[in-house]
């Protein structure tokens, strides 16, 4: 699970980012992005101007993607342009900070849209992507350590924004729209602790692959009752019994 305090160590700049990628092949053929700047314990302190490129796939976009994303083949003709560009572009928005900036997208999938990208285009600039890859965080990761359904799934980016009562900008699986929420997401956890630590509790609770005796045991920690090692030296002997009877 991603330590977010020690990824965010000595970090100014964090720029969110989204990417939305053909249906078939995964190209590129959107990068929304935000960059913020931080204060020295992580809180988010300024929001700068957001960044947004289309980028030409070398494949199909599939009907899928554009019903839901509403980016099509004559959108992608009239204002995409080449992902080596895309990517110096996004360069160029970071400025000086770039090598030092922590990259953050919703979901992991970005990074297979960055590798596919590559893979169709011999001019890409992979020293920029590799920057990226380094200094990476799927928050996804980190928040779904605490936050998870009733089933024990992660939410979607939308769900999460939900629950915590963030106001969501402009339409889902837009690249720049998507971003922002990210980043409003993880500005609003740090003033939801409380929040946090009720859905932890529950995620605890639903955990299936503890041992019973250790299950129940933790179970009556989180429902508020003290537990000591005669009580679990109980529990113990009581499943040995329940499994031999």
């Amino acid at each position: 699970m991603v330590n977010l305090k020690e990824k965010l160590k000595k970090k100014k700049t964090i720029v969110f980012f989204d990417l939305e990628g053909t249906q078939f092949s995964h190209e590129m053929i959107q990068i929304g992005a935000i960059a913020v700047t931080l204060s020295n314990k992580g809180k988010i302190k300024k929001y700068h101007k957001p960044f947004n490129r289309y980028v030409r796939a070398r494949n199909k976009i599939g009907s899928f993607v554009v019903d839901l994303t509403g980016i099509t083949e004559e959108k992608l003709k009239k204002e995409a342009i080449a992902f080596s560009q895309a990517m110096k572009d996004f360069k160029d928005y970071i400025g000086s900070t770039f090598k030092s900036t922590l990259f953050v997208s919703f979901g992991n999938f970005d990074l297979s849209i960055l590798g596919a990208s590559v893979s169709y285009n011999l001019d890409a600039p992979k020293d920029i992507v590799k920057q990226i890859q380094t200094n990476y965080v799927d928050y996804l990761d980190f928040i779904s350590e605490f936050i998870r359904d009733d089933h024990g799934n992660p939410l979607s980016l939308v769900n999460y924004c939900k629950l915590l009562g963030v106001h969501e900008v402009g339409k889902a699986h837009d690249a720049v729209n998507d971003a922002i929420n990210l980043a409003h997401l993880y500005e609003k956890l740090f003033d939801e602790k409380e929040l946090l630590f009720n859905e932890y509790k529950k995620c605890l609770k639903r955990i299936s692959h503890m041992p019973t005796p250790l299950q129940s045991a933790v179970n009556d920690l989180l429902n508020g009752k003290d537990v000591y090692a005669k009580d679990l030296d109980k529990k113990i002997e009581d499943y040995i019994d329940d499994k031999l009877s």
